[in-house]
């Protein structure tokens, strides 16, 4: 059993760092040493272990880092973290473009004994767990496509917030919250390579979309739509997959909030001869989901990397590559057309 006890910092303490703080004192392989913000209420709050900047967090003797910035200075941090010899979890997106995951997988090939992660908590939710087994089960077939909306009632204040402002958020509701979906489909699918989306500011006086829509095809020739939305009114997530034998929909995630809940699977068996000639209301097998363990599950997934000195299980820096191609696959179609 591996007994060590892994000193780390925080940066940035708004309701990530806050996140990620309540199950890295949850565990007991973590302990919180530093944490650092630019609000002056946070230094008040945990006087006894703040820092003044990221870089007095990075030289204060600590073995990992988590990184709970705006996107634009992610890269910086995490190379620098990553050089010093400090493991890192970053939260996503992995910063504003594709050059910025390009320059932090230079610095983790230059530091192969460092553990990166990236957080993509969706992936350990128990619904998407569930659903990656019966597909992986080969009961259903091959995935023939996929359709996936994610949406929110923005808040009052959206336009002003920091994700609206291009220099610091670097994209819009694709890159900040559809970027989730994105992830998932590529989890499910393999990567994509065709792309025709339309990305547009419809209702927000911002200079970055507030709506993306994207016809996608996979390599091994499924078809996926997403759509992810700022002015869907309700927050609202849907992955619906069809199979060659079977339909599998994800209906809400659970959340801090629970504004997405509830968080349900549903399964219906292909049946193309019903007895009572009810064509095309199969039956359902419904699983409810009560608890959402997704951050727990993925501060485990770092720890047992650092533990067994490995990549993680998901969140790896090709993951992030394969997730930002996609989504300035998007953009850049988009601007194309």
């Amino acid at each position: 059993m591996n007994s060590i006890l892994y000193k780390v910092g925080i940066i940035g303490m708004g309701r990530m760092g806050e996140i990620r703080k309540k199950e890295i004192e949850n565990h007991t392989h973590f302990e919180l040493k530093a944490v650092t913000d630019v609000n002056l209420e946070v230094q008040k709050k945990y006087s006894k272990i703040f820092l003044n900047t990221w870089e007095e967090v990075l030289g204060s003797g600590i073995d990992a880092v988590f990184i709970c910035t705006f996107n634009d200075i992610i890269p910086e941090i995490v190379c620098k973290a990553l050089e010093k010899g400090i493991h890192v979890f970053s939260e996503k997106p992995p910063g504003k473009s594709i050059a910025c995951v390009e320059k932090m997988k230079k610095s983790k090939d230059h530091s192969p004994h460092q553990v990166l992660k990236f957080g993509f908590n969706h992936r350990f939710h128990y619904s998407i767990l569930r659903a990656k087994e019966l597909i992986e089960s080969g009961q259903f077939g091959k995935i023939l496509w996929a359709r996936g909306s994610y949406g929110k009632a923005a808040e009052t204040d959206f336009a002003n917030a920091w994700r609206s402002n291009m220099d610091q958020a670097g994209g819009g509701i694709l890159l900040d919250q559809g970027i989730h979906m994105a992830d998932l489909l590529i989890h499910f699918m393999g990567n994509f390579v065709e792309i025709k989306s339309m990305v547009e500011s419809q209702f927000w006086d911002i200079p970055m979309e507030d709506n993306a829509y994207s016809l996608l095809k996979s390599e091994k020739g499924a078809v996926a739509m997403l759509h992810s939305s700022a002015t869907h009114w309700k927050n609202h997530f849907s992955l619906e997959i069809g199979l060659d034998s079977g339909l599998i929909h994800l209906d809400g995630i659970l959340s801090n909030s629970m504004s997405y809940a509830p968080e349900v699977i549903k399964v219906y068996k292909k049946d193309l001869n019903p007895t009572d000639r009810k064509l095309g209301n199969p039956v359902v097998q419904e699983e409810s989901f009560t608890k959402d363990d997704s951050w727990k599950l993925e501060i485990e997934d770092f720890y047992q990397a650092l533990r067994n000195k490995s990549d993680p299980q998901y969140g790896t820096i090709d993951d992030a590559m394969s997730v930002m191609k996609l989504i300035y696959g998007i953009y850049n179609n988009a601007k194309k057309n």
